[in-house]
């Protein structure tokens, strides 16, 4: 099983920075570079939260779930 995270796309979408969305949703840098490429193993509701609701989408944009062949 394999989590995709689309969060590059969606930023892309709405034509917002790494460095605007993370002073806008109070997450480090860092951290939300490391969401974006797909480098965490979790996330928290609360960030999943932050985030659609600054990028005005659902969890399922940001999120795609593929299975393994």
């Amino acid at each position: 099983m394999a989590i995709i995270v689309r969060l590059d796309r969606v930023m892309a979408d709405r034509k917002i920075s790494l460095t605007d969305l993370s002073e806008r949703i109070g997450i480090t840098m860092a951290n939300l570079s490391l969401l974006k490429n797909g480098k965490v193993r979790a996330i928290r509701f609360s960030t999943l939260e932050s985030l659609c609701c600054e990028l005005h989408c659902q969890p399922g944009d940001l999120l795609e779930w593929k299975a393994e062949s």
